[in-house]
């Protein structure tokens, strides 16, 4: 068990690291107005969400293992027992709510149809600081 959850947390840690850095270009780009920049921040919006993706998807996947395989967070009836989980797993889908918001904001860059301003990007790029913060505590101190 030790291997999984520790996978799991180095492609959780990965994943947010891209959670982190794409919405920073998304200020960027709300910002520049020369079409060389634009096209390369495009081009490293699009490389970072697929390598983004692919973190995520062992993320999930380790992390469904720690809960179905050794049943962290489960009662003796198989069923979700502990309100500290039930607070993580809606965290958990938050951030793919969350991850795919970024692509669908990616879309629009590259449609050049972005109404929002570099001020609104840099408090969406909070979103994923402060569900860490909660899943951290809530895994950790589950106080509930």
């Amino acid at each position: 068990m030790l291997w999984i959850k520790s996978l799991h947390i180095v492609f959780i840690a990965s994943w947010f690291a891209g959670l982190f850095y794409l919405p920073r270009i998304f200020v960027n780009l709300a910002q520049v107005n020369d079409t060389a920049t634009t096209e390369r921040l495009l081009l490293m919006s699009r490389r970072l969400y697929r390598f983004m993706t692919m973190l995520a998807v062992p993320a999930l996947a380790f992390g469904l293992w720690l809960w179905l395989g050794y049943g962290i967070g489960k009662g003796p009836e198989g069923k979700i027992a502990a309100g500290w989980m039930h607070a993580k797993l809606a965290i958990v889908v938050l951030l793919i709510g969350y991850h795919h918001a970024c692509g669908s904001l990616l879309k629009k860059f590259e449609r050049g149809a972005n109404k929002r301003s570099h001020t609104w990007y840099r408090w969406f790029n909070e979103v994923p600081v402060i569900a860490l913060l909660a899943a951290v505590v809530l895994v950790v101190v589950k106080p509930f």
